[in-house]
C-alpha cells in the first residue's frame, strides 16, 4: 500500500508546473515510453517560431519536437535524418528537407524554425545560421487542441511512438511563439542574450514527464 501511494505521489509531482530556468531534460535511453508533454491553451496558429537546444550523439533518425492535433498528427514536427545529414520539417502533414546543416554530435546546438501560413514559407536556423527559405504549406492554419511532445514523434494523437525515432540526449530552453522571430531575435536566443520568451510555450510552461526523463541542471561552460 505504501509503495502504491509513493507511485501515485511521484506521478502527481511530475504533472505539476515547474520553472525550468537553468534546467534541462535528459533522455538517457532509446525508448517508446520516455517523453515530455507540454501544455498550451492555444487552438489556432497561423504563424509560428519554435526554438530549442539539443545535445546528442545519435547517428540514427530521431525527433526532438512533435505537435499534433486530432486531425493532423504531423502538424509541426522537427525530424532529423542522421545518415543524410538533413532536417525534415513537417507542417500540416507536409514535409520539406534542409540539407548540409552543420549538426555535429556531442555538441550543444540551438535550432529555430519559422513558418508563415500566408506565404507558406519555412526556414531553419541552426546555431544562428539561416537555411534556404522553402515553401511547404499555405492557406491553412494549425487548428484544434494541440498535443506537444518532446523526444518522440506522434504517429497518432498523443501516441504511436517508435523507439527507433526517439531522441536520446539533453534538451533545454524550449520556446514557441505565434509569430516569426526576426533574425536578430534568433541570434540573441542563440547567444543566450535577452530575447522575448515564447508566448505559446516558454521554459516555464506546464509539462508532464513520462518514463525515464530526468530534470537536471543545465551543463555549460564554467565561469573563470
Amino acid at each position: 500500500m505504501a509503495l502504491l501511494l509513493l507511485l501515485v505521489m511521484l506521478t502527481v509531482c511530475a504533472a505539476l508546473p515547474q520553472d525550468m530556468s537553468g534546467k534541462m531534460f535528459t533522455f538517457p535511453e532509446e525508448s517508446d515510453t520516455d517523453y515530455v508533454r507540454l501544455t498550451t491553451s492555444r487552438q489556432s496558429l497561423s504563424t509560428l517560431t519554435v526554438c530549442l537546444r539539443t545535445f546528442t550523439d545519435l547517428n540514427r533518425d530521431h525527433t526532438p519536437f512533435s505537435l499534433a492535433t486530432p486531425g493532423v498528427f504531423n502538424d509541426f514536427v522537427i525530424y532529423r535524418y542522421a545518415e543524410s545529414n538533413e532536417f525534415s520539417m513537417n507542417v500540416r502533414d507536409k514535409a520539406v528537407r534542409f540539407r548540409e546543416l552543420d549538426y555535429k554530435p556531442n555538441t550543444w546546438h540551438s535550432l529555430c524554425s519559422t513558418w508563415d501560413s500566408v506565404s507558406g514559407v519555412l526556414q531553419v536556423w541552426l546555431d544562428g545560421k539561416p537555411s534556404s527559405r522553402k515553401y511547404i504549406s499555405s492557406g491553412s492554419n494549425i487548428t484544434g487542441p494541440m498535443i506537444i511532445v518532446l523526444g518522440q514523434e506522434q504517429d497518432s494523437y498523443g501516441g504511436g511512438f517508435d523507439a527507433k525515432q526517439s531522441f536520446v540526449g539533453m534538451m533545454s530552453d524550449v520556446h514557441m511563439w505565434d509569430y516569426t522571430l526576426s533574425p536578430c531575435q534568433i541570434q540573441r536566443y542563440t547567444n543566450r542574450e535577452s530575447f522575448p520568451s515564447g508566448n505559446v510555450l516558454d521554459w516555464k510552461a506546464s509539462f508532464q514527464t513520462f518514463g525515464r526523463v530526468l530534470i537536471e541542471d543545465q551543463q555549460g561552460d564554467c565561469l573563470l
